[in-house]
């Protein structure tokens, strides 16, 4: 670890980043690949970055560009191998640069392992792993509804039914994209395991953590009607910077990042006090190196 007086690399860094599958097609498939991303380097240590950022490159069925994992230790079968990933490590700091992963553990894809075992019962080992609620009732009809009238973020419900177990799932993204339950502590450590220190073991510099501020909901309980005669509303109060978060974000640091002293650059998507994303950031709470706000942007889209 650097000297405690000594600045931290990432203060005065440039990153660069890089969509996996646009950025540059080695063998002529129409997609971009990690092999075609480590053929550039010497271009990319040519414009003066110091970093990259390589958005997800990991295994997935892509309903939502690569930000539905089902596999985080393995490369998308489209980008190459893990020895390409391993290549690029290698690459960045054999010319002075660091490199970025992005981390996206709110949620996993429905493909993954873990909901798959998930949704096999009630009693599975791994229902735990995530969200699941029973179905409420219309009290006037008899309607099955979901659990709450919450909006996702790319529209429709924030659940989804599941005919075998007859309960619904959270996803506060697509139905592809259930959320991990963080409530539990053993779900958290094994999230930790797959996801982050996997790559810190082989060199990665730091990580992009995908709509960080999402882990911890405040209750499962419906929102008021902003949006007349709509049954779902936005619920954005409802899973935002949520009750335990700091609790996550100190814990997730002190057992990971911070045994590497790897950079983190949190997502923090909705509004907030700036006291609460100062203290995000804060070098005496130990959580986050950086934050991306979403404040600027929001006071810019005008209302509905």
């Amino acid at each position: 670890m650097p000297p405690a007086n000594q600045a931290k690399w990432w203060k005065s860094a440039t990153l660069f980043q890089i969509y996996p599958a646009s950025y540059k097609d080695s063998n002529g498939d129409g997609i971009g690949d990690l092999p075609g991303i480590l053929s550039k380097l010497d271009y990319v240590k040519s414009i003066g970055v110091d970093a990259i950022w390589i958005s997800p490159f990991f295994d997935s069925p892509n309903e939502d560009q690569g930000y539905d994992i089902s596999d985080y230790q393995k490369p998308l079968a489209d980008y190459g191998k893990l020895e390409d990933v391993e290549a690029i490590i290698k690459g960045c700091h054999d010319r002075g640069l660091k490199v970025l992963f992005d981390l996206v553990i709110n949620h996993t894809s429905d493909q993954h392992k873990w909901f798959q075992e998930s949704r096999k019962s009630k009693d599975n080992p791994y229902r735990k792993f995530y969200i699941w609620r029973p179905p409420r009732y219309s009290s006037s009809t008899g309607e099955r509804l979901p659990p709450t009238n919450w909006l996702a973020i790319f529209g429709g419900s924030t659940w989804e039914w599941d005919e075998l177990t007859q309960e619904y799932y959270l996803h506060l993204f697509v139905k592809g994209q259930p959320d991990l339950n963080w409530e539990d502590e053993e779900v958290r450590n094994a999230i930790y395991k797959e996801s982050i220190e996997f790559w810190l073991e082989k060199g990665v510099d730091g990580m992009r953590v995908d709509v960080a501020n999402m882990y911890s909901k405040h209750s499962y309980e419906d929102v008021e009607e902003t949006r007349k005669g709509q049954y779902l509303q936005p619920a954005m109060e409802k899973f935002v910077d949520g009750p335990r978060l700091v609790e996550y974000f100190k814990e997730m640091q002190e057992k990971t990042f911070a045994k590497y002293d790897a950079v983190t650059l949190a997502e923090c998507p909705g509004e907030r006090p700036f006291e609460l994303l100062n203290r995000y950031v804060s070098a005496n709470e130990k959580m986050f190196s950086m934050a991306i706000t979403f404040d600027l942007m929001v006071s810019l889209i005008p209302p509905r």
